[in-house]
Order: structure tokens, then sequence, then C-alpha cells
């Protein structure tokens, strides 16, 4: 039999819509994200399957010790680790944004800005954002609670997740910009996407039939 494929699964919101798009192709293992554990086999089609905070799935990608894996394109970019984007699957829909205290003028141009402090969870976005914008910017790395960052001073602006817009709305901060919008995506092994060619252009072939 030919080696089969390690695929690396996001733990938190992702990880059931994926394991539910895996499981319509016929790609799972016997109790699947179930307990602590964090690694599972299904012998039958030589499959293992990596559970894994999503920041470090590019990281096991681009390394080898998984072939494939699915992640949100944020992670994908504020890694920026070299591995192939084959596919956008279609689920995990949210945006990344920029957002203020609602008592700051909306209209206020980022030009006025000499110097501009922003809290976010993924500062390599964030600061390619501000410099094509021409702002001189400080980012604070914060793993949490961002929304409340600018409601005591900490600072003037956020660059975070959203889905409805309720979490910003209910700490009275508004949106002023959008910087991209974000699915699940699969992401391959340059090396895998030639040693294992067949396998993962099966499972590609595959995931597009029911995406």
């Amino acid at each position: 039999m030919k080696p089969g494929l390690t695929i690396a699964l996001p733990k938190g919101r992702l990880f059931r819509e994926s394991v539910a798009l895996l499981e319509k192709i016929h790609c799972s293992a016997e109790g699947l994200g179930e307990g602590r554990r964090l690694v599972f086999e299904d012998a039958e089609q030589q499959t293992r399957f990596l559970i894994l905070r999503p920041v470090d799935i590019p990281t096991y990608v681009e390394y080898g010790a998984a072939d494939v894996g699915i992640v949100g394109k944020d992670v994908i970019d504020e890694g920026d680790r070299d591995v192939y984007e084959p596919l956008d699957l279609k689920f995990g829909r949210c945006r990344l944004v920029v957002a203020q205290p609602g008592g700051v003028p909306q209209e206020r141009s980022l030009t006025d800005w000499s110097y501009i402090r922003v809290a976010s969870k993924f500062p390599r976005i964030t600061e390619r954002y501000y410099n094509s914008k021409g702002v001189p910017v400080e980012i604070i790395r914060l793993s949490g609670s961002i929304e409340l960052a600018p409601l005591v001073g900490l600072c003037e602006r956020i660059v975070d997740l959203v889905e409805t817009g309720q979490t910003l709305a209910e700490n009275g901060l508004v949106e002023v910009g959008e910087i991209m919008r974000v699915t699940a995506r699969l992401i391959v092994n340059r090396a895998s996407q030639k040693t294992k060619y067949e396998q993962v252009s099966d499972l590609i072939g595959r995931l597009k039939q029911v995406i």
C-alpha cells in the first residue's frame, strides 16, 4: 500500500466543520476529537490525524510533520509559512477588521494620525496594513480580550476577527475598516505535494466535489 497522509486539524471554532467535511468524503478515524488525545489513526486508509492549535498548523505542514492541514486564512497570512494553499474550503467565514471606540469620529482619516497604537492578535498583518497606508504604528500583541484594550487607554484601535460584530457593539466599539475576509483553507507541504502527489490530488479532488 502507498503511504497515507498525515492531516492536521484545528482545535476550536473550525474543528467540528473540518471533521464534518472530511466525513463527507469518508476520511476520518474512530473517535476523532473525543477526549484529550491529539493523534488519531485510520489503519485501513493509513491516515493519521493531528489535533493542533490553529496557529501551529502551518508550522507542522511547512516542516513536514503533517502533509496537509486545515486552517483559517488569517492564520496562514499571519504565520507567513512556506506552504501550498490549493483550496478554499468555504466555511468558517469571518472578517478581520479595524475597530475603535464609538466616541471617536469615524470620519477621521488615517492621514490625520502622526502615530497610532493598535492592539491585535495579528501583529504581522496589522503592521503590513498600516505600512501600506503610510501610517507609523506601534503594535501591542494581545492573546485575548482585545476589545478591552482601547476602552482602558491601552491603544487607539484594535484589529480583530468578527463574525457578526455583536462583541464589538457590546463593548462600545465600531468597525472603521476591513483588512481581509477569512475562510478555512487546505494547506499542503510542498514536498508532500510531489512525493505523495496521488494521495494529495485525490484528497483535493474529493473535497472539491463536496464543497
